[in-house]
């Protein structure tokens, strides 16, 4: 067939075909299709957006076993989208997801376990499945890691410790473990005291528009701390994090 090079992709239409597509692989009993679709419908990807479609999909699909799934149907029980609000559903949703070694859900369920929704609380189990999907390498949970080792939350507490996995995470990235770790070069927790290194990792996170970084660089750069003093560079820092909504950067810029 000769392709009409005068005719431009039209990206609804591919999408819409998508969907159709698998919806149809869903229909025939395709278990990694029942969750894909379920995605779709909770997204409003190729078709209008449905809670209470993407529930019975991710069901479906979760029913027999597929981990993607399990980890779906507990943030539609924590949420309650398409369906009452059960934190006790979604433990029970993560964990068969979690058991399956899925590192999101035994980051949610970390989560769930530190804060006692759906489950009695223990900082233990909270760490014990922070660590599980933190050595899988997801970023998230080695934050939640280095915060549960610096406040010593069932585990001995080491600020060297938070200071490891907050690295690991900010190396893929992750403004909030940017943030935290630029904190512990600041105050030489953890690590030997750096200024430098301080801003170098407040600078990485407020280039991710992270508000409380950009009000801290905004003061590093009023006081030459860790880089040479810039009024300029402190006003402009501090006007973005004011425009992202952070309050103490609204109050300096106000004098």
């Amino acid at each position: 067939m000769k392709m009409n090079k005068g005719v431009t992709q039209n990206d609804t239409t591919v999408v819409e075909w998508d969907f159709k597509a698998t919806e149809q692989a869903a229909e025939q009993g395709d278990v990694e299709a029942q969750n894909s679709l379920g995605f779709m419908y909770e997204q409003g990807q190729g078709v209008a957006r449905n809670y209470a479609k993407a529930f019975e999909w991710y069901l479906k699909s979760a029913e027999q076993g597929v981990a993607e799934a399990q980890n779906n149907l507990g943030n539609i029980y924590l949420n309650g989208l398409g369906v009452a609000q059960n934190d006790a559903k979604a433990v029970e949703w993560y964990s068969k997801a979690a058991e399956q070694g899925l590192a999101f859900a035994q980051n949610s369920l970390g989560f769930m376990y530190l804060n006692g929704q759906g489950v009695a609380q223990s900082d233990a189990k909270a760490f014990e499945w922070y660590l599980k999907a933190a050595e899988q390498g997801l970023p998230w949970a080695q934050f939640n890691l280095g915060n549960i080792y610096l406040n010593g939350l069932g585990v001995t507490q080491s600020d060297t410790k938070a200071v490891e996995w907050y690295l690991k995470a900010a190396e893929q990235g992750l403004a909030s473990a940017q943030f935290n770790l630029g904190f512990m070069y600041l105050y030489g927790q953890g690590v030997a005291q750096s200024d430098s290194k301080a801003f170098e990792c407040y600078l990485k996170a407020a280039e991710q528009e992270d508000a409380s970084a950009q009000y801290v660089l905004g003061v590093m750069y009023y006081e030459g701390r860790g880089v040479a003093k810039n009024e300029a560079k402190a006003i402009e820092w501090l006007t973005k994090a004011a425009n992202n909504g952070n309050m103490e950067a609204k109050e300096i810029l106000s004098k």
